[in-house]
Formats: structure tokens, sequence, C-alpha cells
């Protein structure tokens, strides 16, 4: 940063006692041709940390410096104030005590937070003019923290359920901006952003809506993107169907039988046999049969959630049928040859 002058005092004075130093000063009106300008050291700063607003290229016969937080140069805005001559700060309604102007007109702000981002204003007053002085303005940015996704529901149905998506933290002074699968977001009913861009809203999530999703915060010094989400979609369950190695069976024979069906996540099997649970199992294996031997099986399949609070859950009652035959499926029915 370089050496900074220190000011020998600093005055805490009353309101009535800095109306009198600013008319005695008269440090007022019109920006001037000056081209005065403001950085920010470091350029980026995150919070918590230590900026300097550096000023460069200041007028002649300067006999004052004033910050104001804002762009209004009024007594509500008033930060801080630095007298040359006699080297000594004045502090106004805007000041919080992290902030110390030095002799080169340089603002300190100590232990940054998010409301210091935002406009300031310098006015500085010239020796001799009574009616000008010269005014700076700067925005200060904070370096944009890394943002993640909160979902509402990260386990959808799909083409049922409505989740919302949101970037957070919720952050001053940036812009938010969604990816999908790697590409901005496409126009289409499904996707609706908030006002301000921070939350997503899905409506009836598929396959094709269900990420990667990816937001992105960004102000003019930096930027950065979260991590990608991608939503897990639950199906429900369809209809098991049962299916066996072979239509015909012999006696002493073992058969097989496998209940199928398609649901995510993956459901879990059990069996019937003449209305009796038996295990729960995707595959079920038949004692051996014998030419007496006459049995109506019923596959049941059924999520973690409980039967028939799945959509196409399926029921004992849904399912079973009483036949003197080998059930394969509830539409499809295949005899025992003895």
């Amino acid at each position: 940063m370089g050496p900074l002058s220190a000011p020998r005092c600093t005055l805490h004075i009353t309101w009535k006692e800095l109306l009198l130093t600013a008319s005695l000063l008269i440090f007022w009106n019109t920006p001037t041709t000056a081209q005065v300008t403001i950085e920010a050291q470091p350029t980026k700063v995150s919070e918590g940390k230590d900026v300097l607003l550096l000023v460069q290229n200041l007028p002649q016969n300067l006999i004052a410096y004033i910050w104001y937080k804002g762009q209004k140069t009024d007594f509500r805005h008033y930060i801080t104030s630095y007298v040359i001559d006699a080297e000594t700060i004045i502090v106004g309604p805007a000041y919080s005590g992290r902030e110390t102007v030095y002799s080169n007109a340089s603002l300190l702000i100590q232990n940054v937070t998010q409301k210091d981002t935002g406009s300031y204003t310098i006015q500085m007053i010239k020796q001799g003019d009574k009616t000008k002085g010269v005014i700076g303005h700067f925005t200060l940015y904070l370096e944009t923290p890394k943002p993640y996704i909160s979902s509402s529901n990260l386990n959808p149905r799909e083409a049922v359920e409505t989740v919302i998506l949101s970037c957070d933290p919720d952050t001053q002074d940036v812009s938010y901006l969604w990816w999908i699968n790697g590409q901005s977001l496409p126009i289409s009913r499904k996707l609706q952003l908030s006002g301000n861009n921070r939350t997503l809203t899905l409506f009836g999530v598929t396959k094709d809506t269900a990420g990667p999703y990816e937001c992105e915060m960004k102000n003019p010094v930096s930027s950065s993107r979260s991590d990608p989400v991608t939503l897990n979609l639950l199906h429900g369950l369809d209809t098991p169907t049962i299916s066996s190695s072979y239509t015909y069976y012999h006696p002493v024979e073992v058969p097989k039988l496998s209940c199928l069906t398609d649901s995510h996540p993956l459901a879990e099997h059990s069996w019937l046999i003449d209305g009796k649970l038996q295990q729960s199992a995707k595959v079920f294996f038949i004692p051996q049969i014998t030419k007496t031997y006459r049995m109506a099986y019923v596959s049941v399949a059924h999520s973690r959630e409980g039967l028939g609070r799945v959509p196409g859950a399926v029921t004992p009652t849904d399912m079973f049928v009483h036949d003197p035959t080998l059930l394969l499926n509830s539409h499809f029915r295949k005899s025992v040859l003895l």
C-alpha cells in the first residue's frame, strides 16, 4: 500500500460543531474536470479482510477531504473527513469505527462486511475556492463466495412434483446465472426464475429437467460457480410380472419364478402362495412339484413407503386370483404339466 501519514488526533464532535466546521471549510459543490481516480487495494477483497480506497491524481492546494457512504454529500452519509493544515480527523453519522482517512485522502476500511459494499464519494476542498469542490466516486465490491444450490426436494416424483432450487448464500450486489447440462437455461414453461434470478422453479420435473444444475454469482470484480446438482427422480411402481425359465415342469423339478417390475428406486418383492405371505425375494424357488401339486402364486412389488402409497404399487387384492394352475402373471396364465 505504501507509507501513509497518520493524523495527529481524531475528534468526535457534535452535529452543531460539524456544521460549523463545514461552513468554515465551505466544502461544496459541483465537480470539476480534475481526473481524480479511486481504486481498491487489493482489487478483490473478501469479507472480514481490510481494503484501502486509494485516491490518485489529487488536485493542488487542497485543504480538506470528506468521505461519504453512497453518492450523496449530505450529513447523514458523512463518514469522516481530514483537515490538512490541522492534521485533524472529524467523524460523522456514517462512521462505524472501522474507517480511517489518511493525509493522502485514502480511506482504509477494516474487517469488511457485506454492508460495506456499494458506492463511496470523496469531496475535496481547494484553497481559496469558496464555491466548488472536487468530487470522486467509487463502488466497492467483495469477492463472490462459492455458491451452493439448495433444493426443496432432491427426490421428486417424475412429472408430478414441483421443485424450487435456490442459489445460496444470499449476497448483495451480485447477479445470478443458472446452467443446466453445462448450457444456459432454455426458454420453457417448466422453468421459472424469480425476479432477481436467485431461485429457479421446476414444474413437473422430468428426465429433461432433472439436471445437472449449476448456479453462478457474478459482480464486476469476480465470479464463482457452484458444484452441479442433479435431481433423483422417483418413478413409482409398475405392475409386476412373473416369469419362469420354462412353461412346463416335470415332477421332482424345482421351478424358479422371477418377479419383474420397473421402478426407481428399486422395489422390494414378496410372494404369496394361496394367499399366505412367504419369503421376500425377487426370485422364488418352488419346492419339488408332484402330480397333485396345485398352487396359486402371486408376486407383490412394494416400496419402502408401503403398499399402495406409490403410483403403480400392486397389492395382493389387485393381483390374487384363485386358480388351480401356476399363475405366471395377472393377465397370462400357464399350467404346470404333471
